[in-house]
Order: structure tokens, then sequence, then C-alpha cells
């Protein structure tokens, strides 16, 4: 009985780191269906520092006949012209609201795979590591703390 008790345990923290890993990631995978001679639009908000990917891949259509351009915050617009596969990444210079934005020139009907990646750095270190080590430091402070007092006695 005991044996079982511990493996539910087990089970039961796997469970819950597994959930808890799942939840930090921060790729986002979405289809668009982009209309013959239409404009598809998807926003992303990021700040200043973040590290982006993006990728797509096109099914259906003149693949070449889709134009492809991001709007930056600050007005900007970098286009990057026709392709049925496609990828990109850079550091975000400016904080706000970046649209990616899909030009169908065709008068086909196309599939958008669109995934992109979004890390969050602060201070040029990585979001999740920059956090373990505030979690480690308020740790070692908390045990350091309770050395000290219990000296006192």
């Amino acid at each position: 009985m005991e044996n079982l008790t511990r493996l539910l345990l087990r089970v039961l923290v796997i469970l819950a780191l597994l959930g808890a890993l799942m939840g930090l990631c921060q790729a986002v995978i979405t289809s668009l269906i982009v209309k013959g001679g239409e404009e598809v639009t998807h926003p992303i908000s990021l700040i200043v520092e973040d590290r982006v990917l993006i990728q797509y891949k096109v099914v259906g259509g003149n693949v070449n006949a889709l134009q492809f351009s991001i709007n930056l915050p600050n007005g900007t617009v970098r286009d990057f012209g026709g392709s049925g596969d496609f990828s990109y990444s850079f550091i975000c210079d400016y904080e706000g609201e970046y649209v990616l934005q899909f030009v169908n020139t065709d008068q086909t009907e196309m599939y958008v795979t669109l995934d992109y990646e979004v890390q969050h750095y602060i201070f040029g270190i990585p979001q999740m590591l920059f956090m373990t080590i505030i979690i480690v430091l308020a740790c070692v402070i908390g045990v350091a703390a309770f050395v000290l007092m219990g000296k006192t006695y």
C-alpha cells in the first residue's frame, strides 16, 4: 500500500510539472485562409529585446502570389515579397504591436500555416533563467536568515 501511495504521489508531481512546463511555452501555431485578392493581418504584441522567429508555409494556388510584410509600431513596413516557405528572426527594437500582413495577389484561395515563437529577455537574460536566478537568490537569502536567526538563541 505504501508503494502505491508513493507511485501515485510521483505521478501527480510529474503531471503537475508537465502542466507547468507546457505553460512556459510561448510558441504559437495558427492557420489562416487568404482568399483571392484579399488581405489578412495577424497582430503580435512585443516588448524591447524580445527575440522573435516567424515561419510560414503556403498551400494551394500560386504560392509566390502571397505577399508578406511586417508593420512595425514606429510606422516602418518591412516587405518580404512573395514566397511559399518563409523564415525570419529578429530582435525587437520597439515596444508595441507588430502586424503580420498577408496579401493574396492571385485569384485562388491559399491556406497559410503560421508559426511564430517569442522569447522574452530581461537585462539580456532569457526570462525563465532570470526568474530562476531570482528564486534561487530568494531561497539562499531565506536559508541564510534562518541560520542567522538560529544562532542568536
